[in-house]
């Protein structure tokens, strides 16, 4: 009876298992893509094969483990690497111009365009050729057809 109750317990244990392997394993993922890889820079941990990534993950992993939450792993990584860690930069103080810069940028691009615009209409259009002009064109039109 003792051996039928610990299989029993044994085969109702393993689904619970399983669903927190799948849980940590969507945790990991979404932290990983979440943090840059700092030896490649443009690709996350997720993404990166580098060495360092790797061990990036893998710390992950052993820190979700041991019950840290998802916000004390980035915190972890950011008090090691700094804020340069995040793959998309918090909105804080010191990165508002970062993410105020395209906007900025946008917006002094418009400005010139209506003021070089405006300038263009304010300027008086071309006047017509007088007839000497005229005959000196025809003549050099002729001279290359010459030609």
């Amino acid at each position: 009876m003792r051996t039928l109750t610990l299989l029993l317990s044994l085969l109702l244990a393993t689904p619970l298992y399983a669903v927190d392997q799948a849980e940590l394993d969507a945790r990991e993922a979404r932290l990983a893509s979440q943090l840059r890889c700092v030896v490649c820079q443009n690709q996350t941990v997720a993404e990166s094969n580098a060495p360092l990534a790797a061990d990036m993950r893998n710390e992950i992993r052993k820190q979700l483990e041991n019950g840290r939450t998802d916000q004390q792993v980035i915190d972890f990584f950011e008090q090691r690497y700094g804020s340069f860690v995040h793959y998309l930069p918090p909105f804080r103080p010191a990165t508002w111009l970062l993410w105020g810069a395209p906007f900025l940028f946008g917006l002094c691009g418009l400005v010139l365009l209506f003021r070089v615009l405006r300038r263009r209409s304010r300027e008086p259009h071309a006047r017509p050729l007088t007839d000497e002009q005229r005959a000196q064109a025809r003549r050099l039109l002729n001279e290359d057809s010459i030609s």
